[in-house]
């Protein structure tokens, strides 16, 4: 599945995990932004990029080289075009990426972020509905919060491509 290819199935499937995914949807931008670098912060031991063997940082040359060259003010304006799927060079380049792909850039930021990338300033203070996000996905198991990720990453970004209909809405059969 290519990222942004039907969010109307969400990968987080339980109740508990699609309510994390809804409890994140409700964050503003930057709360959004500070959630992740939190969550990478708290649980970076646990959390890595998905399957790192099955990332291909070569695919994300615009955004794990080019954009480490930018001003703080661009990096963060990029980083919230693509929160907010905006049609953007930097968001197409996120958009098109596989969703293990699109967590190796998150932690890739994450892991950056007060050194090549903008960090988040020191007198920002998580709202209540961020630490208590936190806190909901820290207490879920491993391949539960992998889900969550997953979902959240494939959210972001901006894509136009358009699921294929399917066989049941066309009422036609493929053909060779």
């Amino acid at each position: 599945m290519t990222a942004n290819y039907n969010q109307s199935v969400p990968q987080a499937l339980t109740d508990k995990t699609q309510k994390s995914v809804d409890d994140f949807n409700a964050l503003d931008t930057d709360a959004k932004l500070a959630w992740l670098y939190f969550v990478y912060e708290k649980m970076g031991d646990s959390i890595t990029p998905a399957a790192p063997a099955a990332a291909e940082p070569e695919l994300a040359p615009l955004l794990l080289g080019d954009y480490l060259k930018l001003s703080d003010e661009q990096q963060l304006e990029i980083m919230r075009d693509i929160v907010n799927r905006k049609d953007t060079e930097y968001s197409r380049a996120y958009g098109a990426l596989k969703e293990n792909n699109q967590l190796l850039v998150l932690y890739a930021w994450a892991v950056a972020m007060g050194d090549t990338v903008v960090d988040i300033p020191d007198s920002y203070k998580p709202t209540k509905a961020t630490n208590d996000l936190l806190s909901q996905v820290e207490g879920l198991e491993f391949e539960e919060q992998m889900s969550i990720l997953r979902t959240i990453a494939g959210e972001f970004g901006y894509s136009d491509v358009k699921p294929i209909e399917t066989q049941a809405q066309t009422g036609k059969t493929s053909s060779l």
